[in-house]
């Protein structure tokens, strides 16, 4: 089955539980462990303005599905537990995790849920929305979890989530500090281990890099490479990526900010940049959110400024950005700016594209 990353994912899910019926259909999300997929949950839920009952199928017993039985005369009645009572008094996101890791007794109550939005004859609100998640499907053989099979499945719709990482990146951007985001973007091979695990070893995930930034930003440990910040570094995302990190941070002082840019026009900092460098300062431009307001006279001579020195690839995709931004009074602007050596920002746009750029001359 094809994956999908999250800004697909996004997209998608609201055909699934916007179907017009008194209730919307299961959503299962399948994917490795750390990547988000409890995130996206409670993502969705916000957009939704609705609360998230979340229930760890792997620690249930019938018990917690069905409640306590309670009698009258003859008569059994089972009084249902306050998670499912909640999700049956109004309109909630109904959050199953790791169903792949329940008993079986379990997975068939969930499987009456998914099916009949009921347990025990009590029903859901028909507002209710039912979303679980596994770690099973293509990467099940990397984890003690059970196999579903098709007619469990069937009572879901099934989305294999593989997100990429500028799903993280766009996450991430205002929730971690700079200097992880940079790390991250400018070496994003060790954002997650992809690859086979070996037993015992620590793996970077998305999820280690937010609790790795949350135990950081704490104190001061991230505004100098050390054997602290290596240690802490290493406990949340192994060893590779802990010794990546820590160069990093030795160098960071180095790296050139989009204040740099934009605001002080230190264009002299980029002067020996590689390609891959010029890309990764066009990335954090653009995660910066600068270009969502009109720029500043001042901004826009800085930035045409860095623009002509630009090789021409890396020039197009900063055009491509600034002109998705949503502000055309700063692509109006951008094309007429002439940057601080006499270079007019339209003329080597059309130099670039006739194939007459600097940098192939």
């Amino acid at each position: 089955m094809a994956s999908v990353d999250f800004k697909t994912f996004h997209a998608i899910v609201p055909l699934v539980t916007n179907t017009g019926d008194s209730a919307a259909f299961p959503v299962l999300i399948r994917g490795r462990h750390g990547i988000g997929k409890s995130a996206v949950v409670y993502q969705f839920a916000a957009d939704r303005n609705l609360p998230v009952v979340e229930r760890r199928a792997s620690q249930m017993t019938e018990g917690d599905l069905l409640g306590l039985p309670s009698t009258d005369g003859d008569i059994t009645s089972w009084n249902p537990p306050d998670w499912y009572q909640e999700a049956c008094a109004q309109p909630v996101v109904l959050f199953l995790d790791e169903v792949d890791r329940a008993t079986t007794e379990v997975r068939q109550g969930i499987f009456e849920l998914c099916d009949s939005r009921k347990i025990a004859g009590k029903e859901l609100d028909p507002g209710t929305l039912i979303f679980a998640a596994i770690n099973g499907g293509e990467n099940g053989a990397q984890y003690q979890v059970s196999e579903m099979d098709p007619a469990e499945l069937d009572r879901y719709s099934v989305f294999d989530v593989e997100p990429s990482v500028e799903d993280w990146l766009d996450w991430a951007n205002g929730k971690v500090e700079t200097v992880i985001w940079d790390f991250v973007n400018q070496n994003r091979q060790h954002l997650e281990h992809t690859s086979e695990f070996e037993p015992n070893k620590v793996y970077p995930s998305r999820r280690s890099w937010d609790r790795f930034n949350k135990s950081a930003a704490s104190g001061e440990v991230l505004s100098n490479a050390s054997e602290t910040l290596y240690q802490l570094a290493a406990a949340f995302v192994g060893f590779e990526a802990a010794v990546a990190f820590n160069d990093f941070v030795r160098e960071y002082e180095r790296q050139v900010t989009v204040e740099d840019i934009l605001d002080n026009g230190a264009i002299d900092k980029t002067s020996d940049f590689e390609i891959n460098d010029h890309t990764a300062m066009v990335d954090k431009l653009e995660a910066s959110g600068a270009f969502a307001d009109v720029l500043t006279d001042n901004r826009v001579t800085n930035l045409a400024s860095y623009f002509v020195t630009l090789p021409s690839e890396v020039a197009m995709k900063l055009w491509t950005v600034v002109g998705n931004c949503g502000q055309q009074d700063n692509v109006i602007a951008l094309h007429k700016a002439t940057a601080k050596d006499g270079t007019v920002v339209g003329d080597y746009v059309v130099r670039i594209l006739t194939g007459k750029s600097a940098d192939n001359e």
